[in-house]
């Protein structure tokens, strides 16, 4: 008889955006008559730059011709776009990175969840509280998180690293000493960031317990103030400690073309032997690559078009952002994020739990957003806004939640 994965059945409930579109659906069938404006999961809603269709034209013409036909992707990628990769993010902020420390893949979801199987089940992970729900998930579908504790909300075998109001939503060094450490900055869901002193505190941490850092920097395009790292390889020992995840997903809106890539120093290692190896195996046993058309929009996106055209819809974003942030300020909610980051964190008025405050919004106002609680423990009483809608349709939302 086959046996099945019993990890998953220790997952509690659903992924928190499957909850969160099932309870919006129901609303919307019985209210077919309300204009419900979501806030809540970070999709982008901008087209695709001018600079970028012209790449992906361009790149679907070439597959129609014998001579310029493409079949398998090499297994780290096409070396134009690595090569455009390491130039611009890496070698323009004085990164020590080579085109052979990239990997490139279909995003930076897929890769904060595969990552774990180059690590042991015995390595014991801290995260952030709250957290992007993927990083603890995918490592108890792993069976690397214990017993889930329903009172507590957490896991047993999971350092948790609280982000609250007196840390500014960052975390401390645990006392408790990881394995593996996750790290997200700009931070999602909570728009937090830390400064390059600070992150330097954690990459010394890290290589004095030796544990590794996996650092999602999905949001460094958002970056606005200029102590704010991009990347953790401007801190001095990275190489030998980090794991970066980027994505092409918010910064160049393909949430729905996919794509992003894991960046894997040769000087990390355990013992005698290089994860940049292990990791490389692993893509090439599991993954076949990201399309031929699509690496070919990601290069796109370092032309000089492709960053003035990706520039404005960051702007344009974060123009909603601060239309967020300031008018619920001036509704008397206590806000943070939006400054370095997309993210809105606003503490839920009147003791509200934060599902209750989901309800009150859906119900009273038509706004969608996203409970804190299903980030972590730590989100209970707090609730996450996102500035990836439209102008109109943010100015709109934001208007109904001030007029509760």
């Amino acid at each position: 008889m086959f046996k099945i994965n019993e990890n998953y059945l220790k997952l509690p409930g659903s992924y928190l955006f499957s909850t969160i579109g099932k309870k919006v659906k129901e609303y919307k069938s019985a209210n077919p008559d309300r204009e419900v404006i979501s806030l809540g999961i970070g999709d982008v809603t901008q087209p695709l730059a001018p600079a970028i269709i012209d790449a992906l034209h361009g790149a679907v013409d070439e597959m129609s011709k014998a001579e310029t036909f493409k079949g398998y992707a090499p297994d780290l990628g096409y070396e134009f776009l690595r090569k455009a990769i390491v130039e611009n993010d890496y070698k323009k902020r004085g990164a020590d990175i080579s085109i052979d420390e990239v990997f490139i893949s279909d995003g930076a979801k897929s890769d904060s969840g595969n990552i774990g199987d180059i690590f042991g089940l015995d390595n014991k992970i801290a995260v952030c509280d709250p957290v992007y729900p993927v990083y603890v998930d995918t490592n108890a579908m792993s069976g690397r998180t214990g017993e889930y504790l329903p009172d507590l909300q957490k896991w047993s075998d999971v350092i948790y690293m609280p982000c609250t109001a007196s840390t500014n939503f960052a975390p401390e060094l645990p006392t408790e000493t990881p394995d593996i450490i996750y790290l997200c900055f700009p931070n999602n869901p909570t728009g937090s960031t830390i400064t390059k002193d600070e992150l330097q505190k954690w990459v010394d941490y890290a290589n004095k317990v030796g544990a590794v850092i996996i650092y999602d920097a999905a949001y460094e395009a958002y970056i606005s103030e200029s102590n704010v790292p991009h990347t953790i390889y401007e801190c001095e020992g990275a190489r030998t400690c980090a794991i970066e995840l980027r994505s092409f997903s918010k910064n160049a809106g393909f949430t729905g073309t996919r794509l992003g890539f894991t960046v894997i120093p040769m000087d990390l290692k355990c013992g005698d032997v290089k994860l940049n190896s292990l990791w490389a195996r692993r893509q090439g046993t599991k993954f076949n690559g990201a399309p031929y058309i699509v690496q070919k929009a990601g290069e796109a996106v370092y032309s000089a078009a492709g960053q003035e055209q990706t520039a404005k819809q960051i702007a344009y974003y974060m123009n909603n952002a601060k239309l967020i942030r300031e008018g619920l300020a001036s509704a008397g909610y206590t806000v943070s994020g939006g400054i370095n980051a997309p993210y809105i964190w606003l503490k839920t008025p009147d003791k509200l739990t934060s599902w209750e405050f989901f309800d009150l919004l859906l119900n009273k106002a038509n706004v969608v957003g996203t409970p804190g609680s299903g980030f972590g423990p730590s989100g209970e009483g707090y609730f996450r806004l996102t500035a990836f809608g439209s102008y109109e349709n943010t100015l709109k939302a934001i208007e109904r939640i001030k007029a509760l």
